[in-house]
């Protein structure tokens, strides 16, 4: 479940953009850039999200699954993770969540996990934000999206210049999320496989060598 109607999504997207570049954020590092955007809207996103938000809380801690949470009217939780993307980098492929943690939370059909995207340009004294997505997860098309081997497996985006948007039911997505993770897992096994048989012959190596048999 989405929560949040279409229409209510982009009013939230133009207002994040008016947002950002009302507070003149300066241009330093892409991370500065970044930590200084999650920071002012976990303070100003209660207000943008107006009557839209039962209950908000912000500031989470770095490794926690939220930047950003609250509950609309419909009793929905919205996990929110927060990303920011340079014009000019030439590559970004921010890291989401985990497979696991997600599929933990969407146990629950009322619970959404939020991607909000802000992208901007680094211009001569600030920064200048100029597009804004913030859809659930299972709207950005798996085509945009692949696994990195981290822990159980990182949901992240190819390429944060780069995405696609398209409105889908969750089931249609999960079910995606779980071919894909299905696949992943085997290519994972025999990467780790290589790597004993790689390690066995170094061992023997070494413990050879230890023994004075060489």
């Amino acid at each position: 479940m989405s929560g949040l109607p279409r229409s209510e999504r982009e009013r939230i997207e133009r207002a994040v953009i008016e947002v950002v570049n009302t507070a003149a954020i300066a241009v330093r590092s892409p991370r500065s850039v970044g930590d200084a955007i999650q920071e002012l809207l976990s303070r100003e996103l209660k207000t943008i999200l107006g009557a839209s938000a039962k209950t908000y809380a912000g500031a989470f801690a770095r490794r926690a699954m939220a930047d950003l949470e609250f509950v609309d009217n419909d009793d929905v939780r919205h996990v929110v993770d927060v990303k920011t993307h340079a014009e000019d980098a030439d590559f970004s492929m921010p890291n989401l969540v985990s497979v696991e943690r997600l599929a933990k939370l969407y146990e629950n059909d009322l619970a959404c996990f939020d991607v909000l995207l802000v992208r901007y340009r680094a211009e001569v004294e600030r920064v200048s934000a100029y597009q804004a997505t913030f859809v659930p997860i299972e709207w950005l098309d798996w085509k945009c999206l692949r696994l990195g081997a981290l822990g159980w497996g990182q949901i992240q985006i190819r390429d944060s210049g780069a995405i696609e948007v398209r409105e889908q039911p969750r089931t249609e997505w999960m079910c995606a999320l779980c071919d894909a993770v299905l696949g992943f897992y085997p290519r994972e096994i025999e990467k780790i496989r290589r790597r004993i048989t790689r390690f066995e012959r170094e061992a023997e190596r070494w413990k050879t060598r230890r023994d004075g048999k060489s």
